[in-house]
This record gives structure tokens, sequence and C-alpha cells, in this order.
């Protein structure tokens, strides 16, 4: 049973920095690309970032390109979502979220395992 769990939320000033962390279990990590979402209040789910299973291949929206940097560590089971000059419109619920199906080449879809989420506040 595959489980995902985001931690490193929490308050910031604007033009701060936090890095938030996904703990997963219940598969064989590195065979899996993985994914961060985020929903603010009265918005839709909105993809933020994703790493392919190998690594190397990342994507990002235009909307944190240049200031949000994902990684993964396979030894630690664990992805990263680094998020640099923070602004206020970041702010959100962050969602971790994996395939279900392994391997894949390109931008990674059919996201089916989802986090309980984690909270970022970016104060003006």
């Amino acid at each position: 049973q595959v489980q995902l769990v985001e931690s490193g939320g929490g308050l910031v000033q604007a033009g701060g920095s936090l890095r938030l962390s996904c703990a997963a279990s219940g598969r064989t990590f590195s065979r899996y690309a993985m994914g961060w979402f985020r929903q603010a209040p009265g918005k839709e789910r909105e993809f933020v970032a994703a790493i392919s299973w190998s690594v190397g291949n990342t994507y990002y929206s235009d909307s944190v390109k240049g200031r949000f940097t994902i990684s993964r560590d396979n030894a630690k089971n664990t992805v990263y979502l680094q998020m640099n000059s923070l602004k206020p419109d970041d702010t959100a619920v962050y969602y971790c979220a994996a395939p279900g199906k392994p391997y894949g080449f390109g931008p990674p879809t059919g996201y089916t395992y989802w986090g309980q989420g984690t909270q970022v506040t970016v104060s003006s």
C-alpha cells in the first residue's frame, strides 16, 4: 500500500525559503516519477513540479520556474521541493503525488497516490 507523507510546511515572510519533504513507502520508490501540486483557497489544485524516475529530468510550472527546485533521494525514498523567493501567491496546501505506473518518459501523468498535504503560508 503506497503512502506519501509530506512535511516542512509553515509560515514564512515573502522572499524567504522553505523545503518540503515527502516520504514514500509501499513500493520501489526509484521506479516511479514524483510530483508536487498545490491548492490555494477557492482555487483548483495545480501542478507545481515533477521529477522523473531516472534522476535528471525535472518539470516546473511557469509560476515557480527559477524559484523552486524538485529533487529526490532514492536511498531515503524521499522527494523534496526547495522553495526560494517565496511570494504571497505561493500560499497554498502543497501535496506530494505519485503515478500509478512505473518508469515512463516525458512529463509524468496518471497521478494515483496523494499525500495529506502540508500548509505553506507566505506573509507580505
